[in-house]
């Protein structure tokens, strides 16, 4: 008796399995028998499409994102790859009309799809795009921890680090063990010598939590410099087991080309303690001068997404009604209360004066965002 003919959708699923095991070129053996088959299949196609660009094999990527977007013009996941492939080839023009017409589509409600294609944005150094992307996720996710983390490190790419501390802290509330979003933060309010409160936040990760070397040397810096601990202190055992499994030594084609990435554009060495998150430089923008405003009404986010609308004072009234545990507390003691807690998350003296004060000095901590 014959073996039966798998569909179209076995084939994809059988790849489907070996790509998530990285197991790439066996997908893109198993996606061919499945097109010679069914030809007219996009899905097949598109499977192709991403196993070449999962190897870095652009062209051919690209060869097989078209064939699926002339089996189906509007393939949404055809047309996001060939986004990724243009970027990656340098065509950013065609691959930001592209994205145009994917939003034409209608699938800025498309949560995976928004994220897709604001992190090819972020990863090309579009990072004005990459922002536009993640904050349409939030609009219609907001509830999305990574969507929200991922808006607060576009803009702290941008030079907003304001903004970054608040979206940041904002995916954190809403899944307090989000490592990944902690371990940024960490590092954000250390390279803003906010070091008691990047201790704060990196004690609260695990060592295994962490895939890069930075975060794990600034804790080991951090708790030595505090508790005076030695090198060989058992605290510290299982942070430099993990920096051991991560750290491997490099070769000189890594070597040649982290002296080739210290090098600023005026072939002068960028200063070594001002590490950056995750390789990419933080976008040098000019410092926005705060422009007064005149009118009485401001709106204001918290970081549970609340929203509260009014002058300074009545803003501040509708905050501490809201909290349970200051809610039959005085203004003042509202404001100090909120102070020492956010002090002690950011580092940052709050002043506590009078309500404008505080709460623009909430929102340049992070714990606060001011959208009018």
């Amino acid at each position: 008796m014959s073996d039966r003919f798998l569909s179209s959708d076995e084939y994809d699923e059988q790849a489907h399995q070996l790509y998530n095991e990285g197991r790439y070129d066996d997908a893109i053996a198993v996606l061919k028998d499945g097109a010679a088959l069914y030809p007219n299949s996009p899905e097949l196609q598109v499977g192709l499409a991403y196993a070449y660009l999962a190897r870095e094999d652009y062209a051919w990527a690209r060869r097989h994102f078209e064939r699926a977007i002339t089996l189906d013009h509007d393939h949404e996941d055809a047309l996001a790859g060939m986004v990724e492939v243009l970027l990656k080839l340098g065509e950013h023009d065609v691959a930001l009309d592209l994205c145009n017409r994917i939003l034409a589509l209608g699938y800025q409600d498309d949560h995976e799809l928004m994220l897709q294609l604001g992190r090819a944005a972020f990863r090309e150094g579009l990072l004005g795009q990459a922002h536009r992307f993640f904050e349409l996720t939030v609009a219609h996710h907001p509830d999305s921890a990574e969507a929200v983390a991922c808006v607060g490190y576009a803009a702290h790419r941008l030079g907003r680090d304001a903004d970054a501390l608040y979206w940041i802290r904002r995916a954190l509330q809403l899944d307090p063990h989000y490592s990944e979003a902690r371990i940024y933060l960490a590092n954000l309010l250390y390279d803003r010598g906010e070091t008691e409160a990047a201790l704060h936040h990196l004690a609260r990760t695990e060592p295994e939590e962490h895939y890069d070397e930075l975060g794990l040397w600034r804790y080991i810096e951090l708790r030595k410099a505090t508790s005076r601990l030695r090198d060989d202190d058992p605290e510290l055992l299982p942070w430099l087991r993990r920096l051991g499994e991560i750290a491997a030594a490099p070769d000189d084609i890594d070597l040649l080309l982290a002296e080739v990435e210290a090098q600023q554009p005026d072939g002068t060495i960028r200063d070594p303690n001002q590490l950056e998150l995750f390789a990419a430089l933080v976008a040098e923008l000019p410092g926005m001068q705060r422009r007064p405003n005149h009118g009485e009404s401001h709106l204001v986010a918290t970081l549970s997404g609340h929203l509260y609308n009014g002058s300074w004072e009545e803003i501040l009234l509708q905050m501490k009604a809201a909290d349970g545990e200051f809610a039959r507390a005085s203004l003042a003691e509202f404001m100090a209360g909120l102070a020492r807690r956010g002090q002690t998350e950011t580092g940052v003296v709050i002043p506590v004066t009078d309500a404008e004060a505080f709460i623009r000095g909430s929102a340049e901590a992070g714990v606060l965002r001011i959208i009018q």
